[in-house]
This record gives structure tokens, sequence and C-alpha cells, in this order.
């Protein structure tokens, strides 16, 4: 804490976000607790889901957790509507929307040609552990291809326990965008994410999704619009191959990075204790919390 402290003090921000609740989140959240400093939260991940596939914990006891250290905060942003109304039926009380956006211009559809794979290529995009669910995607039943592309501590066992799949290991920029725009089907197969940006990236390849009707999708994927939501993962995929890629790139547009930026700078400014700044939004007030 110590340290954060004074890195803290040394940048002199206007605003201050706390992305998430780990050790940094604990340091920054006291630190702010002590001096009187207003601050703002985010909510990304289920961690209360995600430990109780590790270990026997209660939600009821995480959730308490999440509580306590997200009601200290001036706002706590999430992603969907899904989610918000999720946490507040849980007793979360000072929430707020902060759309995700896209780089549609990284992100973008290209040749398929770029992979020679037996087609149709279902492809899953992310970190390969337990709480990701990408066994349900390797078991599926599929007669093209399935393209793994991440890496993470799961993959080793799943690599030989379905040794027909391809695993492409980690990608990023250019090539990973060329290798989602390659695909025929994004699966999406978690039940604890909040978001999942990998999501709208596809969408902005033309690619459209597969996925469980679960917190997250629900937000993000039109069924039979831009993908498929079903309980059976396989028969989502197969549905999904029908939807049109320009539905899916045009609902990737609608959400840049221009409004997400403005979502994320209102609940920055309404932080911040000038009534100025609450007039009037400065990008500079971005540039110094990003950076």
């Amino acid at each position: 804490m110590r340290k954060l402290a004074g890195r803290i003090a040394a940048f002199r921000p206007q605003a201050l976000h706390i992305a998430t609740e780990g050790p940094l989140g604990f340091a920054a959240r006291r630190h702010c607790l002590s001096r009187g400093l207003r601050f703002t939260t985010s909510y990304h991940t289920q961690f209360p889901q995600y430990l109780r596939s590790r270990l026997p914990i209660p939600l009821a006891a995480s959730y308490s957790a999440l509580r306590w250290f997200h009601r200290a905060a001036q706002s706590c942003m999430v992603s969907t509507q899904g989610v918000q109304s999720e946490l507040a039926a849980r007793g979360f009380k000072n929430l707020v929307r902060w759309r995700r956006g896209v780089d549609t211009q990284l992100f973008r559809p290209q040749r398929k040609e770029f992979l020679s794979l037996p087609r149709p290529i279902a492809a899953y995009v992310g970190r390969i552990a337990i709480e990701k669910n990408v066994g349900d995607f390797l078991r599926m039943p599929w007669s093209g291809t399935k393209l793994v592309i991440g890496d993470g501590p799961e993959r080793q066992r799943l690599q030989a326990q379905y040794p027909a799949a391809v695993y492409a290991g980690f990608r990023f920029g250019e090539d990973l965008a060329a290798h989602i725009a390659a695909a025929d089907v994004l699966v999406f197969p978690s039940v604890t994410d909040t978001f999942g940006l990998v999501n709208l990236e596809a969408m902005a390849c033309g690619v459209p999704v597969a996925a469980y009707p679960v917190t997250g999708p629900v937000d993000v994927v039109q069924d039979g619009v831009t993908g498929a939501l079903d309980a059976n993962l396989a028969r989502a995929a197969k549905r999904a191959l029908r939807i049109d890629p320009r539905a899916c790139r045009e609902r990737a547009l609608q959400s840049s990075w221009e409004e997400c930026t403005r979502d994320f700078e209102s609940h920055l400014v309404a932080c911040h204790p000038s009534p100025v700044a609450r007039l009037k939004p400065s990008a500079s007030i971005i540039g110094r919390v990003t950076t």
C-alpha cells in the first residue's frame, strides 16, 4: 500500500478508478478512504462463480465481500443491463452503466482463405482456464474444424484430451483479427463472464456468435440476428452459420470506442470535486487516467 500510495501521489490524478477487486484494488481502496478521496470501481468478472468452481465457497459470502468492496465507491460501473439487474437483486446500490467498445478498424471482415482448414470452422478465443468452460466447446459434436485461439493453465490437459481440435496458441493484433475473421462462427462457452468482449470483436469481423443464453451473451448477442443463443451449444453453433455477416458488422459499429470512452468519462467527472469539471468533461481526464 505504501508503494502504491507514493505512485498515486506522484501522478496527482484528477480522478481515480479501481478496475478490479485484486490486491492492487484493495490497496487503492484503502488509500482513498484513508485520505477522503472519491473514486469509482467497475465489476468485470463474476468472481463468486469463479471461486465456487475451484473451492466450496458459498456465493452469498463472496457477494457480501464484493458489496463491501464496491459500496465505498462513488459508482460501480457495469457493462450490461443484465449484470446491473443481477447485482441490484443482490443488494448493490451504486451501479451505473459503462458500455463496452470495440476497435472496428482492427477487427474487420477479411479473407476466409487465411485459414486452410476443413470448414465450417468453429473458433474459441480466450483464456484456456476452468472458468471459461472450454471443455463444453471441445465436447460438442462438429463436422468441420474446432479452432482454439489462446493459452492458459488448462491447455495442456485439454489438448491431450481433445487432440482433434487445432490449437493456435496466443495471438494478438492483426494476427488475432485475421484468425477470428477467417472463422465461420465464434463459440462462447462461458457461463460466468459479465460481457465477453471477444463477442463484439467477432461481430466486427462479420463472424456470428454461438453462446449459452446467460448473463453476458444475452446482452451482446441478438438471437437470430448476430448469432444464436441455445442451451445446446452445438445447436447454437449450427444455427449461427445461417446468420448474415453484414448484420454482425453493423451491430459492432454501434459500439464505438468513442461511446465507450464518453460513458467512462462521464462517471469520472461526476466523481470530481470541481463543479466546473462536472459541466465541462475534458478528454485530458481520460488521457491521464488511462495512460
